[in-house]
């Protein structure tokens, strides 16, 4: 008498990381670039959230597909999850931020929270309402702070509004669309996709690390003053 031989019960998936790109958007796809954007720029939660390097692979994986071909995205829906992500998610933490006011960020404890809180009152002084809602879109934390700081020191609803859309279809449209160029002009190129979306983080980082040295120099001049 021979004994059944059942097959496997086949494996979970593992655990999701939040911190990585392309394990978000095999494991939510489309979905959930709307809430990671929504998290990263209207929630002070969301700025540990790679939203860079998130609308950059899924750019790529909408023209390549990812190692294997078990990930591809349609470009319609990812352009409308980020945008609608991004830009619901600054409206948001302008509301919150307007309506809870400075105690909002006086409660976190996280000293990136802070600092990034500071760069962004000084990018507001610095370029005015426009400029800053707009610029801040492509520095990392500072997007996660902006729009409720926005919201603390009373920007206009309306001034912000329009800001916001604009920079943040730039910001999802642009990353999204140079990711797919790249992933429909270079064969395999998902092949290289963990260096891709490595210089990706550290070309976003830039602009806080520029803006880091400003801060550095202006605190060199006026305490040699």
């Amino acid at each position: 008498m021979t004994l059944a031989h059942h097959a496997a019960p086949p494996l979970l998936p593992l655990a999701v990381n939040v911190l990585d790109a392309q394990s978000l958007l095999a494991t939510f796809g489309t979905l959930g670039i709307a809430v990671v954007l929504f998290a990263e720029t209207g929630l002070l939660i969301g700025f540990v959230l790679p939203g860079d390097s998130l609308l950059f692979t899924a750019g790529l994986l909408c023209a390549s597909g990812s190692a294997g071909g078990s990930v591809h995205l349609s470009l319609g829906r990812v352009l409308v999850a980020a945008a609608a992500g991004a830009l619901i998610g600054a409206q948001a933490g302008y509301l919150l931020g307007r309506r809870a006011g400075p105690a909002l960020l006086k409660r976190t404890r996280s000293r990136r929270i802070g600092e990034a809180a500071e760069r962004a009152a000084d990018i507001l002084q610095r370029y005015g309402h426009a400029k800053a809602i707009v610029l801040a879109r492509f520095i990392p934390v500072v997007r996660t702070v902006l729009n409720p700081l926005a919201g603390v020191l009373a920007v206009p609803a309306r001034t912000f509004a329009l800001w916001q859309v604009v920079g943040g279809l730039v910001w999802t449209v642009g990353l999204v669309l140079a990711g797919y160029g790249l992933g429909a002009s270079v064969p395999n190129v998902d092949r290289y996709l963990l260096p891709i979306i490595a210089v990706i983080v550290i070309v976003s980082l830039i602009p806080v690390g520029l803006e880091f040295l400003r801060s550095r120099r202006s605190r060199g001049a006026n305490g040699g003053a």
